[in-house]
């Protein structure tokens, strides 16, 4: 046994990058002026030095071939300018199509981004960086975290061991205890199960001055079983000892069972009399139902300003008669 009652009070970027029509025009090679012109040309030359066939038969042979062979040659210079502006501006158009399919992949790999934005400058050959995933929640940081639980669940009824083995840490009556969590609760078991264990072999908790030690496991015959449980399922356990859950949605020590039943939506939701105190209300679910195991009934302080015991119905009320009492969550606080 504890040493001493539980106590209610302590003690330079690059220019703009010109596209390849407008450079090949620029350098005289792009339908420029230059070869629009030889184009224009050609074709007035040969239109006005040529005569048409049938108005002049008179020339001698010389005349002729000499007229056509400088027609011909107009004719090649104007094929040559043809060719030349239509290589040009399909060049172009690939150019410009290659471009805009670019824009597009971007486009469609993320927003506009390169998708190998992320890799080092230079390395186009190496695979774009993994954001890392979040860090994970501390213990601390869980216990002070609400989960969404409607007050009013009926879960399945059925019940899962939480598969582990915790050492007791002291030498004092050891209590072996298994924890069970409701099928279909959706809430994290293990950080259940870790919260009993740490909380009951706190020196503050049942385990004051080593007088007691508590021990989880997951298999064999427990001393108690703490059971994590919907409302619903709560209300049918607790009735079995007699005791009515309902009208405040509390938790109980189902004594006439194995269980010490804990009222999920109260673990995930709180209650009034600590408001956002979420973490330190747990500690004292779990410490409160367990004394009541353990053989304590429920007390309250007696003056003004002064903590509740962990035995007083904290969930219910911290003010009576007249005097307030400040929350609590162990039996030896001041340890």
């Amino acid at each position: 046994m504890p040493q001493g009652a539980p106590q209610g009070m302590p003690q330079g970027a690059p220019g703009p990058r010109i596209p390849r029509q407008r450079q090949e025009a620029d350098a005289g090679l792009g339908p420029g002026p230059g070869l629009r012109q030889a184009y224009v040309d050609a074709f007035d030359e040969s239109e006005g030095s040529g005569e048409r066939p049938g108005t002049d038969e008179s020339g001698t042979e010389e005349a002729e071939k000499g007229k056509g062979a400088k027609g011909r040659a107009f004719t090649g210079i104007a094929a040559a300018a043809v060719t030349t502006v239509l290589a040009v501006v399909v060049a172009g158009q690939v150019a410009a199509g290659r471009h805009d399919a670019t824009a597009q992949t971007q486009s469609a790999a993320g927003g506009g981004l390169d998708a190998r934005a992320s890799a080092s400058p230079g390395d186009t050959g190496s695979t774009p960086s993994v954001t890392p995933s979040a860090t994970p929640l501390t213990y601390d940081q869980k216990m002070g975290v609400r989960y969404p639980l409607s007050a009013t669940l009926k879960a399945s009824g059925k019940f899962d061991a939480v598969p582990g083995f915790d050492k007791a840490p002291g030498k004092g009556q050891k209590y072996t205890y298994r924890v069970d969590v409701e099928k279909g609760l959706g809430l994290d078991a293990a950080l259940f199960a870790q919260a009993v264990q740490k909380t009951l072999n706190d020196k503050r908790s049942w385990a004051h001055n080593g007088a007691r030690t508590f021990e989880r496991i997951s298999s064999g015959k427990p001393d108690f079983v703490i059971t994590l449980a919907s409302p619903g399922t709560t209300a049918e356990w607790c009735a079995k000892s007699g005791l009515d859950t309902t009208e405040d949605n509390v938790s109980c020590d189902s004594a006439s069972t194995e269980r010490v039943m804990i009222n999920a939506y109260r673990w995930a939701q709180g209650s009034k009399t600590y408001g956002d105190a979420i973490h330190p209300y747990r500690q004292m679910l779990i410490n409160h139902e367990v004394g009541h195991r353990l053989g304590y009934g429920h007390v309250t302080c007696d003056k003004d300003g002064e903590l509740a015991p962990v035995m007083q119905q904290q969930t219910k009320f911290l003010d009576h008669d007249g005097i307030h009492c400040l929350a609590n969550p162990w039996p030896y606080p001041g340890s």
